[in-house]
């Protein structure tokens, strides 16, 4: 099947999809052309890129999966991305079968995906929504329907938070859901850093300004900040391929060095 006839209504082929590049850097088959090219020029000169897709899933499975293990049994996943295994329902319910999940995204891509995948599958929703406005998203009947505020929830913002601008009010963003958040509720968190390599940072603004791809790259204390109200638990806030809450965990992808794309990643519990 070429790629023009994968492409659902709504998608333009000449615009690169955030969810899809970094499909394509996990090996994915749901990308473009234009996505491939993104992500080659990326590898280009940061070719450990691959490596640090792999360990940001790795960190967002393993902390679902902690979090399942202390009694969470309901997930909010913001900027879900194309499905790939282990999902987060996949890996929660192995804890306890009777966990909750709603998956947001913006992509239609993964909004045709997530309606294939979860069809007629209870304890599941998808929801195409818009991170920007958070009251959509919080007040959605999938949402309402599955997730109990007035009960302990963790919230996924993997990867997603840096497609969101400066005057778009991340910080707003972070605080509309925690607001909501009962005590025990955790917040799970990636982000891409401005300390990252700058020929890295050069090569992917060239391929994404002005596109819903375009990244804003920011320091580890403007990421450790979205974190107001929370406090850290395990590594606290670290790159996303050294943070594991044990030395058990040996599954994390090993990377030589520093990477020249920096990710970072935390897990935050909101305070009483």
């Amino acid at each position: 099947m070429t790629d023009l006839e994968r492409i659902p209504p709504g998608v333009d082929p000449t615009v690169p999809s955030s969810a899809r590049v970094y499909d394509y850097l996990l090996g994915g088959k749901d990308n473009l052309a234009v996505d491939r090219e993104v992500a080659e020029k990326l590898l280009a000169v940061a070719p450990d890129t691959r490596l640090v897709a792999r360990a940001s899933r790795h960190f967002q499975i393993e902390a679902v999966r902690h979090l399942a293990e202390q009694g969470i049994r309901q997930f909010l996943d913001l900027g879900t991305g194309i499905p790939t295994s282990p999902s987060i329902h996949e890996a929660v319910r192995q804890v306890h079968p009777s966990c909750r999940v709603v998956y947001v995204d913006n992509d239609p891509v993964v909004g045709l995906h997530a309606q294939v995948l979860l069809a007629d599958a209870p304890g599941l929703a998808a929801l195409q929504a818009d991170l920007r406005r958070p009251a959509d998203i919080l007040d959605s009947p999938q949402v309402t329907e599955l997730i109990d505020f007035d009960r302990p929830v963790c919230v996924l913002m993997v990867g997603v938070l840096h497609y969101v601008m400066d005057e778009e009010d991340p910080a707003g963003i972070v605080a509309a859901f925690r607001d909501r958040m009962a005590p025990g509720s955790h917040l799970v968190l990636s982000h891409a850093l401005a300390e990252s390599d700058a020929q890295a940072v050069g090569r992917l603004r060239a391929s994404t300004d002005g596109t819903s791809a375009q990244a804003g790259f920011r320091t580890r204390e403007e990421v450790l900040s979205l974190f107001e109200g929370f406090e850290l638990i395990g590594p606290g806030l670290v790159p996303v391929h050294e943070w594991r809450l044990g030395p058990d965990d040996q599954e994390v992808p090993l990377i030589d060095g520093v990477p020249r794309l920096l990710f970072a990643a935390g897990v935050g519990r909101v305070k009483a």
